[in-house]
């Protein structure tokens, strides 16, 4: 076995809800001879859906990662493949599944296409530049339409899609490929699940078609390489097939195409050709380069090659609790070699943290391994501080990698242990899903003393509070859901706090001029300006009032909602030679914030979803009546055959119970996607119902 970093590729397989991400990894692990059974999600024997909530519910709640080998050309090829979730409610998984890999394979429905959750997936993809290939699943299905998938991949993904694969029939009828490149057909044999196949002539009738799309593969590829350019117009015939892959390669690597491939993975047909796809399209960490980090003492960019002779650089990408061995540590390794026993050096904490043991995952089942190198994918046990995004080196060699960036809750639950004996179990419980999943968020209201769980959405909540019930045995009650309100200031204001207080010793003294309004478009948080000259307030202060107004956040000046983005400038101010402490400063700021904010024209915020149901024709009508009535905005309309697509904005706290009314009013025969667009202003009249409520909470 070649262990270059050549032969190594980390992938992820992505898309939208029931594209058949899983299904396809299912195949891939029988066909490289990982498994020797075909998993099935509709039966719950799924390999990477261990969790009984996945085996349940027939969907993927949680990544998870394994590894196999793929020979092609001779060579063999390690495959490191991470199966992420395609329901809004866990885009989690995926956000921190992309930024550790080095390419993805973007799964379509060929009767679908392009759905909601595609196109998030995608920008994911596009915000961390990850390399992909699209397939296009589920051609034997009816209504199955390749070109339209290319077509709609062009259009509402602004991607460059180009075929190298064609089918050879469809719906009913599918029963192969034709590879545009070398002009074979593929027919797979029903007989043996796939596992062997033919190679054909091309049907009479795709022959003009074949040609048609290879000649426009050839033109994508060729624009990309000036050089491949020129001899193709001297004499095509001289580029050698390898040549061509190389550049179709490097043109993938770039994210100039997006090769698109197709099949049927549940009908066993098409992985195969998936695999070499993988392998020669793809790029290895070799190909990726060095990784960019901020060396934490000079603040300086350095750079580490994926190669086992540089220092140690990892990342924390996951964390998991497992009932046998403990928390597990999921790490990229990016340059270096981890072994077992051994020291590292976490850069967020500054301590020193012991590696126990060591594995490679497959699926939820852990293989021991003495060390890992650079490129790889492992998982750890034994830290004691850890959570998601923290970068880990050696001591000597310190390095800061970028962080991860997760979404902020939308919708929180008050929850409560049924017996009293319950609540520390509840608290290690919480405590434990936490650390595992950074769009979770627990907290203790101060009014009421309740404790609130916030998450992405229904389901994510109702798999978590099922998780304490059958991984931590707590059984909970819980209160009706809550919407996840923000708030906002209009307008910008100057306000002086001056913070004096004198208790017989040593007093109190802090005097700010603060300029505060809303941060600029797209910021969130605090965006803190210090516009101090000649030292009035000495830096430590200023840091001091920066904490201040960062901790005052989380409590708006109208229902006590968090304020999504706040613009603080630091004017002027003055000290007291004895009485000033950096506690004085901290504290005048979360006052200043307090009443500055009051006069600055807050509103409330609350979160809006966009919405995507598919419905037979004559339920149209119906489903856009009942988006009227939630105070939904209906961003358009289109027709697919005898079923219709309706898009809409639609407040989260007007969609409790949707999928039940949705039901009910296409009898059964829609079906419906939605996900947090963006954040608008509450109309007043509704406002003033929240805050009825929200008075009345205490």
């Amino acid at each position: 076995m070649n262990s270059c970093l050549t032969y190594t590729r980390n992938i992820g397989i992505m898309a939208h809800i029931d594209a058949g991400k899983t299904t396809t990894t299912e195949r891939i692990l029988y066909y490289t001879g990982i498994n020797h059974r075909i998993g099935e999600v509709d039966e719950g024997t799924a390999t990477m859906d261990w969790m009984v909530q996945e085996q349940e519910r027939g969907i993927t709640i949680t990544s998870a990662a394994t590894t196999t080998f793929w020979n092609w050309n001779g060579n063999q090829y390690k495959i490191n493949i991470i199966d992420t979730p395609g329901h809004v409610d866990f885009t989690v998984e995926v956000e921190r599944s992309l930024r550790v890999l080095d390419g993805a394979i973007a799964v379509f429905c060929a009767v679908g296409g392009v759905q909601p959750q595609s196109e998030t997936v995608w920008r994911q993809a596009d915000k961390y530049n990850v390399p992909r290939i699209a397939f296009v699943n589920k051609m034997d299905r009816s209504g199955a339409d390749f070109y339209g998938v290319l077509h709609q991949i062009e259009k509402k993904l602004g991607a460059n899609p180009v075929a190298f694969q064609i089918p050879i029939g469809v719906e009913d009828t599918f029963t192969g490929v034709v590879d545009l490149i070398t002009r074979q057909a593929t027919i797979w044999t029903e007989e043996d699940l796939g596992a062997t196949f033919t190679v054909v002539e091309i049907p009479e009738e795709l022959k003009e078609t074949v040609e048609e799309y290879r000649e426009k593969l050839v033109e994508a590829i060729i624009e990309t390489d000036d050089q491949l350019m020129e001899r193709f117009f001297e004499d095509r015939s001289k580029i050698t097939v390898e040549e061509f892959l190389e550049v179709a390669r490097k043109a993938t690597i770039n994210r100039k195409v997006v090769p698109v491939f197709c099949g049927a993975s549940v009908k066993n047909k098409g992985i195969q050709k998936l695999l070499d796809a993988i392998v020669y399209l793809l790029p290895s960490p070799v190909d990726i380069g060095a990784v960019k980090g901020i060396d934490p003492i000079s603040e300086k960019d350095i750079f580490r090659q994926p190669d086992s002779n540089e220092p140690f650089t990892g990342l924390v990408f996951k964390i998991a609790t497992d009932p046998f061995v403990g928390r597990l540590s999921f790490i990229r390794v990016y340059s270096g070699v981890i072994t077992e026993g051994s020291y590292i050096y976490n850069v967020r904490t500054g301590k020193k943290e012991r590696v126990s043991r060591l594995f490679q995952m497959h699926a939820n089942k852990q293989n021991p391994k003495d060390k890992i190198e650079a490129g790889d994918i492992c998982a750890v046990v034994g830290f004691k501080e850890i959570r998601t995004g923290d970068t880990l080196t050696e001591e000597k060699h310190p390095m800061l990698l970028e962080e991860i960036k997760f979404p902020q809750p939308v919708l929180g639950i008050a929850i409560e242990p049924i017996t009293q004996a319950d609540f520390d179990k509840l608290n290690n419980a919480l405590n434990k899903l936490t650390e595992e999943d950074p769009t979770f968020t627990v907290h203790v209201d101060e009014n009421t003393g309740q404790t609130l769980m916030s998450g992405m959405g229904e389901l994510h909540l109702e798999i978590l509070c099922d998780r304490l019930k059958r991984e931590f045995n707590v059984e909970c009650n819980r209160g009706t859901p809550q919407v996840a309100y923000r708030e906002a200031l209009t307008k910008e204001v100057e306000h002086r706090e001056l913070f004096k207080k004198q208790t017989g010793g040593k007093g109190k003294y802090a005097d700010i001029l603060v300029r505060i309004g809303s941060a600029e478009k797209g910021f969130i948080g605090l965006q803190f300006i210090n516009e101090i000259k000649a030292g009035v307030i000495p830096k430590e202060y200023i840091h001091a009032v920066e904490k201040g107004f960062r901790e005052g956040l989380s409590n708006g000046p109208l229902g006590g909602y968090p304020i999504e983005s706040l613009k603080v400038t630091l004017l002027d101010g003055s000290t007291h030679p004895v009485d000033s402490d950096a506690l004085s400063f901290e504290i005048a700021a979360k006052i200043a914030l307090k009443e500055a904010s009051r006069k600055a024209n807050p509103v409330l915020l609350e979160p809006l979803m966009r919405a995507e149901v598919i419905t037979p024709e004559e339920y149209m009508g119906d489903v856009i009546a009942d988006f009227n009535r939630r105070r939904g905005q209906i961003l358009g309309t289109e027709s697919k055959g005898v079923t219709g697509v309706v898009k809409a904005l639609v407040p989260l706290a007007e969609t409790f119970g949707y999928v039940t009314v949705l039901r009910t009013i296409t009898s059964g025969r829609a079906i419906s996607n939605m996900e947090v667009a963006q954040y608008e202003k509450v109309p007043e009249e509704v406002a003033e119902k929240i805050f009825h409520s929200f008075l009345f909470r205490f």
